[in-house]
């Protein structure tokens, strides 16, 4: 998993409550468990027209949001169904970061588990970094991970809570299978002063 310390990135502005895992990854794109491959997929309903072509007015579309890697997003997102594919696909995609007032409490955790990071912040501030994205990549936000702040195009910081364990991921970038290998050293001497359990052959 790749390391969250610090990122600068254009965000963009996704107006929408209680926007769910099937509106964030359909359905019918759940028969991969590759990670990779997701991001086209993303949003695909809102994304695309009936044709396949792309619906110009959706907010990933437009020029200024293609390279987007901060989402600022309204109340209650990520509701719904439980799949890992729904942080998969914005990883895909190129989103490291999701701004919100609220986050359904799965799709937090799985967000963490994936290298994303989902920072909660009142609504009328979030209204504010909405305001801040709409002026696209003339106006940056910054997410530092280790101070705990989003720095906004003025300068203002803005401080934001996170789980001391699950920061300690993000900055490593320790998924489950890293945070495993940790104590690989441990593990091995283990195994090494642990007898080898072989099945009786003929009762012996």
């Amino acid at each position: 998993m790749d390391k969250f310390t610090r990122l600068t990135a254009p965000a963009a502005p996704l107006n929408l409550a209680n926007v769910d895992t099937d509106k964030i990854i359909p359905a019918r794109f759940l028969k991969t468990i590759k990670r990779s491959g997701l991001g086209k997929s993303l949003f695909a309903d809102m994304r695309y027209n009936a044709d396949g072509s792309e619906n110009p007015s959706f907010v990933l579309n437009q020029p200024k949001y293609r390279q987007a890697q901060i989402l600022v997003a309204g109340d209650n997102f990520g509701c719904g169904s439980s799949r890992e594919h729904a942080p998969w696909a914005l990883l895909d995609f190129g989103i490291r970061c999701v701004i919100a007032p609220s986050f359904a409490d799965i799709f937090h955790g799985n967000c963490f588990k994936n290298g994303i990071l989902p920072i909660v912040l009142p609504a009328d501030v979030c209204e504010q970094l909405m305001d801040d994205a709409a002026q696209g990549t003339n106006a940056r936000l910054t997410i530092d991970l280790e101070k705990q702040v989003v720095v906004r195009p003025d300068g203002e910081e803005i401080h934001f809570e996170v789980d001391a364990f699950r920061k300690h991921c993000l900055l490593n970038g320790l998924d489950d299978i890293g945070l495993t290998l940790e104590h690989a050293a441990a593990i091995d001497a283990y195994e090494a002063k642990t007898p080898s359990w072989k099945p009786a052959i003929n009762g012996v």
